[in-house]
Formats: C-alpha cells, sequence, structure tokens
C-alpha cells in the first residue's frame, strides 16, 4: 500500500534531458497509475496517490474505501495521512500530490488544509471534480490557501482504466 522514501527520479533521465520537469511529472504519475491498478485489483475504484517532496516518494496509495470500511479512504486522504504522521506535521508543504483523478470536494478541502502547494492530477472528474469539472475549490479566492495545478497528466491512461473498471462491474 504505502512506500516510503522512494529514490527520486532516475539519473539517466537527468542525464539525457534537460527538460526534467515534465518527466518528473510523468514518471510520478505512472507510480500514481500503478496504486491505481492495485486499488482495481482489490476491488477498490481504481485511483492513486502519490506525495512527493523534493523529487522523493513520501507516501503513495490506491483507493481503500472498501477494505478500511472507510468512506473517507480516498487515496489523496490515505497518502495525506501517512505522510503528515512522517513527517510529524499536518501541514506538508513543499510538496506535490500527483493523483489520477481530479479531486473530489473532501480530498480538496484536505489539501487546503495540508497546505499542499501543488496538485497534478490525470484525468478530469465530470460527476464530482473539485478543481474545475464541478467546483473550484482550490482556486478559491475565499480561501486562506490556494493549490496551483497541472492536470491532464497521463489523462488518457487514467480515463481507459477507470472506464474499463466500471465497463467490467456493468
Amino acid at each position: 500500500m504505502l512506500l516510503y522514501l522512494q529514490p527520486s527520479l532516475p539519473q539517466i533521465f537527468r542525464a539525457c534531458y534537460s527538460h526534467f520537469y515534465v518527466l518528473d511529472h510523468l514518471y510520478f504519475m505512472q507510480i500514481a497509475l500503478a496504486e491505481a491498478n492495485a486499488a482495481a485489483e482489490a476491488g477498490e475504484v481504481p485511483i492513486g496517490a502519490v506525495l512527493v517532496q523534493n523529487e522523493t516518494v513520501i507516501a503513495k496509495s490506491g483507493n481503500r474505501t472498501i477494505r478500511d470500511t472507510d468512506p473517507t479512504a480516498h487515496a489523496e486522504i490515505v497518502v495525506l495521512r501517512e505522510a503528515s504522521r512522517l513527517l510529524g506535521n499536518y501541514r506538508v508543504a513543499d510538496t506535490a500530490l500527483y493523483v489520477t483523478l481530479e479531486p473530489c470536494a473532501m480530498c480538496a478541502g484536505a489539501m487546503i488544509q495540508a497546505r499542499i502547494p501543488h496538485l497534478v492530477y490525470a484525468a478530469d472528474d465530470p460527476k464530482g471534480g473539485a478543481f474545475r469539472s464541478c467546483f473550484e475549490i482550490l482556486s478559491s479566492a475565499k480561501l486562506n490557501h490556494q493549490v496551483s495545478v497541472t492536470p491532464g497528466i497521463l489523462a488518457d491512461e487514467s480515463a481507459a482504466l477507470l472506464r474499463n473498471f466500471f465497463a467490467a462491474r456493468r
């Protein structure tokens, strides 16, 4: 479920490419997709999340709502809880959260409370997304913290995983 202090982005990428920022996004989103796949294999909705600090994975997980019988055990919440415990602080500044689906309102609220500075997500969620699809929580000037967001990284792969998961259940 959770793996801590993973090695940072492979050095070969840095040696071969000067634009490794985009490669960072791809690399960490691929880890999130692997977590989403593992969640699907466990019968959970396939959403994965990875929290990164200084190019190091601090925590990663897929959805655990069914396994934990906990409606709040979305991948993002599980990762934020574990990272807070490991870092010894409920504020997880200087991090980036990678998620395979646009976060819901609950997860967006948790990100605000944790002071996540940056979110990278794959696919939009037209039925519950809280960045731009249904709500605009993460960028609301009414709140005391806003999150910068990079949407659309590996969106097709994430959307296909969700589509296939739900098609198999119909």
